[in-house]
């Protein structure tokens, strides 16, 4: 008898289209454990670091010297930004179950939107959108501009309730991209933008940290659907962080106790 892959039926009816039953990842065997194709004792474990092993496991590619440089330095600029609401659910959800941690992590992630961890894939659709116009002949200054028309009120990638006039973050990036000179079309574009939505608004806005992330990676390479993975894998480190310290100096119902005090109730 071949066991196949389970199909999700209502009725007798397949829900979703299916796929190959497949996977390039990983696979364990008694004495060994391959990934993508390498064995991981024998090959990967002592030669690559982590941020290389990321590469690899999101890509199925080492990365290159320049890959390797700018994914460890987009880790390192969103990994940590203060007591943001991911942080201090994480930390309320450890202190009300101490033996939780990978559920405190998991509350803390399931925040990981585009207004608390940025915008970086939408950023990176809007720039890939525009290098398209762009290599049916648009002029880069144009392609961003519709850009911005299309994307309305809400361009991603600008505007910061903190960091004004700029984001120090993405200044640094973008920064290093021209000295180490990977800066491609979609930093260009990214720059373009910069201008688009200023003469949109009426007045410059901070460009934030997601928008050279995106460009950067995009110039670099990888695909557009890749890009939210680097804020994710970040902010889970910092998660880490803020919940080794909640188990040493525990915060979590003290900050809970403030939001009630905070919050006035009022009769319906």
């Amino acid at each position: 008898m071949t066991v196949g892959r389970p199909v999700h039926s209502v009725a007798g009816v397949q829900i979703g289209k299916a796929g190959i039953p497949v996977s390039h990842i990983s696979q364990a065997y008694p004495d060994r454990v391959e990934v993508r194709g390498r064995d991981l004792t024998g090959d990967v474990m002592g030669r690559l670091g982590f941020t290389e092993y990321f590469h690899l496991l999101l890509t199925g590619e080492e990365p290159t010297e320049e890959q390797r440089y700018f994914l460890d330095l987009l880790l390192v600029a969103i990994a940590e930004h203060g007591m943001m609401p991911t942080n201090v659910a994480a930390r309320m959800t450890l202190a009300a179950d101490p033996e939780s941690l990978q559920g405190a992590v998991a509350a803390g992630i399931l925040g990981c939107g585009p207004v608390i961890l940025g915008t970086a894939e939408h950023c990176a659709r809007l720039l890939a959108s525009a290098q398209q116009r762009v290599a049916a002949g648009a002029d880069p200054a144009a392609a961003a501009a519709e850009a911005v028309r299309e994307a309305g009120d809400r361009v991603p990638g600008f505007g910061h309730p903190v960091h004004k006039p700029v984001d120090p973050r993405a200044e640094r990036i973008l920064e290093l991209a021209y000295e180490r000179e990977v800066s491609g079309p979609h930093v260009l574009l990214a720059r373009a933008t910069r201008d688009a939505v200023a003469e949109a608004h009426g007045k410059p806005l901070t460009m934030n940290v997601s928008m050279p992330i995106a460009a950067v990676m995009l110039d670099l390479g990888f695909p557009a659907a890749a890009v939210k993975a680097v804020p994710i894998l970040a902010r889970t480190a910092g998660l880490l962080a803020h919940l080794a310290e909640e188990q040493q100096e525990p915060i979590g119902f003290l900050m809970a106790g403030k939001a009630e005090e905070a919050i006035e109730y009022e009769r319906p």
